[in-house]
């Protein structure tokens, strides 16, 4: 069984559910698969200042923090209360395609560099459409720098990154993030949509086997 968890690099609430997908993950990672999938919120074409999205954000990135707990970083908010100074021009192609070179070197752990992205740009305040944004990143998982940017500018990379966009889009994912448990080739279940506590998604997978399989031992988490 699967898991696919739908995001976005440039998803506030999906850097909100960054703790708790993470700690789930770690917890039943040794009796799932992950799969993390861009989902393309903001594509290339429809790529704009910050400044058109800035107010939205200012608002929004409050309840981010009170409902998940997450910290924004002072080097992002600059950005959203600069916005006329800022030269932030937010696409969702760069970080994906970042994603899928990572998870070629790096496929068991997706979920830890979704939420490396994420805290690049949401607490360090790094712009995800520059690749000098993930050399950090290279050094911690110990990919090679010269393939790495190689890699990034590969048009093969960008294609599988627009298949993940498309596969979201056949999963019909409409917002972000989402949790979907896969159980067979044809079903499906949502597991998460929006931020979700972890105490939470532990709870609907432990539903979702007691219905499968009454017999299937709990999804615990350790204590």
């Amino acid at each position: 069984m699967t898991f696919y968890y739908c995001y976005d690099a440039h998803c506030g609430w999906c850097y909100g559910f960054s703790k708790a997908i993470t700690e789930f993950f770690n917890q039943v990672k040794d009796h799932f698969r992950f799969e993390v999938l861009s989902g393309g919120m903001i594509p290339p074409e429809a790529a704009r200042p910050i400044k058109s999205i800035a107010p939205y954000i200012a608002n929004e990135y409050k309840r981010v923090e009170e409902l998940s707990g997450a910290k924004f970083g002072t080097d992002y908010l600059w950005h959203i209360q600069n916005a006329e100074e800022s030269d932030w021009v937010p696409e969702s192609l760069t970080p994906a395609v970042v994603l899928c070179i990572f998870k070629e070197y790096v496929p068991n752990q997706q979920v830890a560099v979704a939420a490396d992205i994420q805290k690049a740009m949401f607490e360090e305040g790094r712009d995800l459409s520059d690749g000098e944004a993930y050399r950090h990143l290279l050094k911690k998982y110990n990919i090679p720098t010269e393939e790495f940017y190689t890699k990034l500018k590969s048009e093969q990379y960008a294609e599988q990154a627009k298949y993940e966009f498309a596969l979201c889009r056949q999963l019909q994912v409409t917002g972000f993030p989402k949790l979907l448990l896969q159980v067979s080739d044809t079903k499906f279940y949502l597991v998460a949509e929006g931020f979700t506590p972890a105490t939470t998604l532990y709870a609907r997978v432990e539903n979702i086997m007691k219905e499968l399989d009454p017999t299937i031992p709990k999804v615990q988490k350790e204590s």
